[in-house]
């Protein structure tokens, strides 16, 4: 049996700009992981690092679709997809985060709970301008 772990939440700029926040390491940097080897582009490899938990994730970037859809294979829990949507709503973009095949409930749990840090930290960067700290707070 797998699990799926699943977060959304609404961030109150356009499709294009919150899109391009998770594509483009030099934003995705303010608000979740402190090193990026490069730009989310189909078939690229990059590796993701926070530094300050002395951990890394190996990412593969199978898709991505202009201000609607990123999906990427990294090895979280095991190798596992990941797929982010990007749908306009009024006054802004509703974000949701799905990471599939999780081989236990606890891990799809702690996925889950690491995906919501990551959309209320863009939420807080991107709407404010504020780098929220918190994944680095989240453990410290």
């Amino acid at each position: 049996m797998t699990y799926d772990a699943n977060a959304q939440m609404v961030i109150r700029r356009p499709v294009s700009e919150v899109f391009e926040a998770f594509v483009d390491p030099d934003v995705t940097t303010k608000f979740w992981f402190t090193k990026s080897t490069g730009r989310l582009v189909p078939g690229e490899r990059v590796l993701w690092e926070w530094e300050m938990h002395d951990a890394s994730a190996d990412v593969l970037v199978k898709e991505v679709e202009q201000d609607k859809r990123i999906l990427v294979e990294w090895d979280g829990y095991g190798t596992t997809p990941i797929e982010w949507t990007f749908t306009a709503v009024e006054g802004g973009t509703f974000v949701t985060v799905t990471n599939s095949g999780i081989d236990t409930a606890q891990n799809a749990l702690d996925s889950t709970g690491g995906f919501s840090f990551l959309l209320a930290g863009a939420k807080v960067y991107l709407e404010h301008g504020i780098e929220p700290n918190l994944v680095a707070d989240h453990m410290p």
